[in-house]
């Protein structure tokens, strides 16, 4: 069983970092696609990841459009502070693509207005904040799909 975690232009190279520790630990697949905030090289990127950053399943792309050819007919489900569905309705499963954006802006409004039925988002029970941590969205989402897939 793995997943896919996809990140559109992440600008934080801790959050990445950790998000590529996060995908080793659960089996899943790391995306990034480009440009990113930082290089792939920084130092910190791979503290964050620590010393299995050599281990990680990780895929690059230069750019969205470069995403969705390589990876055409892919179960893709979008997760946005802007979504209307939770996602513990997600209907996990094998393979499946968790679509993440960048850190400052969240999806491209474009993915967000064309993908309702394939938006789900975090349930926030503040108004004070807009949104949660990148890496602890991927969290959440990715341990709740695993969790479900397990029964």
């Amino acid at each position: 069983m793995a997943f896919n975690i996809v990140l559109f232009e992440p600008e934080i190279h801790t959050n990445t970092g950790n998000i590529g520790r996060l995908s080793l630990a659960s089996g899943s697949n790391l995306h990034l696609v480009k440009p990113f905030g930082f290089e792939i090289t920084d130092s910190r990127l791979k503290r964050a990841g620590l010393d299995y950053w050599q281990h990680i399943s990780l895929f690059i792309y230069e750019s969205i459009d470069d995403f969705y050819k390589k990876n055409e007919g892919g179960n893709f489900v979008y997760l946005s502070s802007h979504g209307n569905q939770d996602y513990c309705t997600i209907d996990f499963k094998d393979n499946m693509f968790f679509i993440f954006g960048k850190e400052s802006v969240g999806l491209p409004k474009n993915i967000v207005s064309e993908n309702p039925d394939l938006l789900y988002t975090i349930p926030i029970h503040s108004p004070h904040i807009r949104s949660l941590n990148l890496a602890n969205s991927v969290s959440i989402v990715v341990y709740e799909g695993l969790r479900s897939m397990r029964g």
